[in-house]
């Protein structure tokens, strides 16, 4: 395991200990791990993003805390409000977060996730670059409107 998966691995274990919601202090952690505080910054920024389905508030002064917060989604209607999120155009890795996302809350099966990920492949849109992230898309907006 490197650091930056201890790191995550801390900070879902706080998530999981406060239902959901965490705030840590940067210095505190960092001393902790034996890490520097940029690499708490790194993960924080490339691991719990909107993405993800986390918010991320970062309050400066008295030590600098950082709430993280897991997004809940109504169960109602998750897959109306994910696919009026997606938009026009849509990255491969993005896809594949809210695909992920989706498995985690018991939206969609493992199974279901999968597949929809390997569709939304750049190895399978072989169109030009600027043309993927559209039909992705659309795709994945198709793909979800069948689940509901």
């Amino acid at each position: 395991m490197n650091i930056s998966d201890i790191i995550e691995a801390f900070i879902h274990e706080k998530l999981k200990d406060a239902n959901g919601k965490a705030e840590i202090r940067r210095n505190e952690l960092a001393e902790h791990l034996g890490c520097v505080p940029s690499q708490i910054n790194y993960v924080i920024s490339t691991r719990f993003t909107t993405e993800r389905g986390y918010t991320v508030e970062s309050r400066r002064g008295g030590g600098g805390y950082i709430s993280i917060k897991r997004v809940v989604y109504p169960t109602d209607n998750t897959i109306m409000h994910v696919v009026n999120s997606i938009g026009d155009d849509i990255d491969f890795a993005s896809a594949k977060a809210i695909l992920r996302n989706l498995w985690e809350y018991d939206v969609i099966s493992r199974r279901e996730a999968e597949i929809m990920i390997s569709v939304l492949s750049d190895r399978v849109l072989t169109l030009p670059r600027d043309q993927r992230g559209v039909l992705r898309a659309r795709l994945l907006k198709n793909m979800l409107m069948q689940l509901t």
